[in-house]
């Protein structure tokens, strides 16, 4: 008779591990010749007033259908520097272009930007931006005055901007999603549409009280993409994995459009970057 653990050895070696946290960018996160291009425009380094003393780096992006009669869309990314670039991790631009092309995205023109950066010496890595963790992590309407009355301004002197909150997605990673969320839990009349990737919605600096408001609170008119990974962080913070599961669960209790995706990746863009182009389509989805 075999064994038992021999047993559990020939069927270890019979069946091939799971690979974990191994996730691929798909064909609509590449580049496609017969789909117009956007522009990436860099924008003049902003000194904020109302995070003074603040400098940060920016960019927008325009799309090919833009037409000065017919208003944009407006989708905001924060720690913009990870998200503009066409060959990094999630390739905005690119995804843009493609959707857009197909009629799956309307045409909306992207805002990145990075945090704040106190004193003349900018970091030589855009994450360490010593302003990033009060202006990202930090509950109440501040960053979203940050954005409607000193960002967004800017972009609406050259650009048509529609008016209709249906119309304006935020979206962020880690504390860039927690930031996103923030924004468009205070300014529902301005934002509707939330992208959340391995959100922090623990307690550095009072998120994780998050899914008790939202169970308290009137359902407002907003719809979220969340995703994490199994594997994300688990510190004296908090657990990413089960933050953001009491989020959707949350969410669900008060029946707010959303959607939850729980992979098994760790504190990364990995998954986030994969799912994205199909995120934006139920994002954007009439």
């Amino acid at each position: 008779m075999i064994s038992r653990f021999l047993l559990t050895l020939f069927l270890s070696a019979a069946i091939p591990a799971l690979a974990v946290d191994d996730y691929k960018l798909g064909p609509l996160s590449q580049e496609n010749p017969a789909a117009p291009k956007g522009k990436v425009i860099p924008m003049p380094v902003h000194e904020s007033k109302i995070y003074a003393g603040t400098k940060r780096d920016w960019w927008i992006y325009v799309p090919a259908q833009y037409k000065l009669e017919q208003p944009a869309n407006l989708m905001v990314f924060q720690d913009g520097h990870d998200y503009v670039g066409v060959k990094g991790a999630w390739r905005v631009p690119v995804v843009f272009d493609n959707l857009i092309a197909s009629g799956d995205m309307p045409p909306t023109i992207a805002i990145f930007i990075n945090p704040g950066h106190s004193g003349e010496v900018k970091p030589q890595s855009a994450w360490k931006n010593n302003n990033r963790g009060k202006e990202y992590n930090t509950l109440g309407d501040v960053y979203a005055r940050f954005l409607l009355e000193e960002i967004i301004p800017q972009v609406q002197k050259d650009y048509k901007l529609t008016e209709n909150p249906e119309g304006w997605a935020i979206a962020g990673a880690s504390s860039g999603a927690i930031c996103a969320f923030t924004v468009a839990w205070e300014r529902p009349d301005k934002f509707r549409k939330v992208f959340s990737t391995i959100g922090s919605y623990v307690d550095l600096a009072g998120g994780h009280v998050y899914p008790s408001i939202i169970r308290l609170t009137e359902r407002k008119p907003l719809r979220v993409y969340l995703q994490d990974g199994s594997s994300d962080l688990d510190n004296p913070y908090g657990n990413w994995p089960l933050a953001n599961q009491q989020m959707a669960k949350a969410l669900a209790y008060q029946q707010y459009d959303y959607t939850f995706t729980l992979g098994d990746g760790a504190h990364n863009s990995k998954q986030g970057a994969s799912l994205f182009p199909e995120a934006m389509k139920w994002l954007w989805r009439k």
